[in-house]
């Protein structure tokens, strides 16, 4: 059986350990580093339309499009999703300053007035002989005063984690500035390079049109048949056909531009509205460096951070396996009349530690470290995915941006070759050296190649944003924004 004195021995020992340990138990965390590739390039194909330039924080205004970057920053302020980030950034911020006011004394005061007989009065009756005593009025005060020694540093790691907790989210908050940025200029492009596909395809309606009055006037000359006729028709109608999806798309992406700016669906931007070619970029789309890409990735932040937090909360588990010291000081003054509190006489107060420890409990404070660790150690290989993650991103958007391009080009060629053939087509087909079917067969290509490098313009431009958000830029100078207050919405 262990003695007292042996415990209180022991518990010594323990103190003093760790006032020489520097009195903050667990682990001290160190900031990991982001696997190192082999090269700071990335692995991409190297295209005369990339640069290693580091990209702006408003990488938006390389279109050199006011619209847009008034877009955006209306988004940046207004957007509900960066109002909810707003709300959770600020809660994270309570719970820092709460477990900062964990480090200073707490306070508690009590008064009251009662009427009846006291404990007090009846045990001076009875130590006198008397009768019993009378009722009356009784009054009191109190007050209560704590401090907890973080001798352990408890509190110290408390804190420390609540603040990784506010730094993770904050960086959370950034993630979603990137999103939205990168979703705002999307749209934007989306809504003109629909309205792009849109009017190539209402110029192909007008052509096919126009060789359907050519072929119906030759058919009434007798050098056409009416077979010929009904296929001209045919063709016009199927490009009439593809009208109102290129429409609807065109007004889906006005739609989401104005939820996105915090809008309601039909407060369309006129800007937006009347843009009818995507902007291009003029110069060579930066994308810098492989560990400039780590720094503006705020997922790799924030994972980060959480790693830093529960990390120091393997520390608060650890604190807890070892006692805790509470300084406590009360006092209080009662009486049957008012004047008689303050009085010496009436006054009674207690000062003095307090210990309080689990042990011989250990179990439950090792299971919980051990729960702790496990949680930090998920924490690293988060971390460590997200770094992966990041080059992923990186490496898949410049790759499939690159083949655009190529992919684009090629189009542009093609599409100049068929309009040259269906000029051809016309001029020949009107001098009867070639047949009907070979002047639809040009149109139609000609339809085609231009309907593909519409969609590929539309798909270029997709591609270039997917690129800027990978390379997580776009919060670096995004407004402060507050989350909706409570008198907004609640009930007067």
């Amino acid at each position: 059986m262990i003695s007292p004195r042996a415990v209180e021995r022991w518990v010594a020992a323990a103190g003093l350990s760790a006032l020489l340990a520097g009195c903050l138990v667990g682990p001290t965390y160190k900031t990991p580093a982001p696997l190192a590739p082999p090269t700071q390039a990335f692995v991409s194909p190297a295209s005369p339309a990339v640069s290693l330039d580091q990209p702006p924080p408003d990488w938006w205004r390389l279109y050199d499009t006011p619209a847009l970057n008034q877009l955006v920053q209306a988004a940046l302020v207004h957007n509900t999703s960066l109002q909810a980030a707003a709300a959770d950034l600020a809660q994270a911020r309570a719970a820092l300053d709460l477990a900062r006011a964990n480090r200073f004394p707490t306070t508690a005061l009590s008064a009251g007035a009662q009427y009846g007989v006291s404990s007090n009065a009846q045990l001076v009756d009875q130590l006198e002989h008397r009768g019993p005593a009378s009722p009356g009025a009784y009054y009191e005060t109190g007050l209560d005063v704590s401090y907890e020694v973080d001798l352990f540093g408890r509190i110290r790691r408390g804190v420390q984690a609540a603040k990784a907790d506010y730094q993770a989210q904050a960086a959370a908050e950034d993630a979603a500035r990137v999103s939205v940025a990168g979703e705002t200029t999307r749209a934007y492009l989306d809504a003109c390079a629909y309205a792009e596909e849109l009017g190539v395809a209402q110029n192909s309606l007008d052509v096919a049109e126009q060789t359907y009055q050519v072929t119906l006037k030759q058919a009434k000359d007798g050098t056409a048949s009416d077979f010929d006729v009904a296929r001209a028709r045919e063709a016009a109608e199927r490009i009439r056909a593809s009208l109102p999806a290129f429409d609807a798309q065109h007004r889906v992406a006005l739609f989401q531009l104005s939820v996105l700016t915090g809008r309601p669906p039909e407060a369309v931007s006129e800007a937006a509205a009347a843009c009818a070619v995507p902007p291009k970029l003029t110069s060579p789309l930066p994308v810098g460096d492989i560990q400039s890409l780590f720094k503006r990735r705020p997922d790799v932040r924030e994972a980060e951070r959480r790693l830093a937090a529960d990390v120091a909360r393997v520390g608060v588990a650890t604190a807890d396996f070892y006692p805790t010291i509470t300084l406590g000081a009360s006092g209080a003054t009662a009486g049957s009349k008012l004047s008689q509190l303050g009085a010496p006489a009436y006054v009674n107060y207690l000062l003095g530690p307090l210990l309080n420890w689990s042990f011989p409990n250990t179990l439950v404070a090792l299971g919980e470290i051990r729960q702790a660790r496990a949680a930090a150690s998920g924490d690293y290989a988060n971390f460590e995915g997200a770094v992966l993650q990041a080059l992923q991103d990186a490496e898949d958007a410049l790759t499939t941006y690159d083949d655009e391009l190529k992919r684009n080009a090629a189009l542009d060629a093609a599409r100049d070759q068929s309009q040259t053939a269906f000029k051809l087509a016309q001029e020949r087909y009107r001098l009867g050296s070639i047949a009907y079917l070979d002047l639809l067969t040009a149109q139609s290509d000609l339809v085609s190649a231009s309907a593909d490098l519409a969609a590929s313009d539309q798909a270029l431009v997709s591609d270039q944003v997917t690129v800027f958000k990978a390379l997580g830029g776009g919060w670096q100078q995004a407004p402060a924004i507050s989350p909706p207050s409570v008198r907004d919405w609640s009930q007067k």
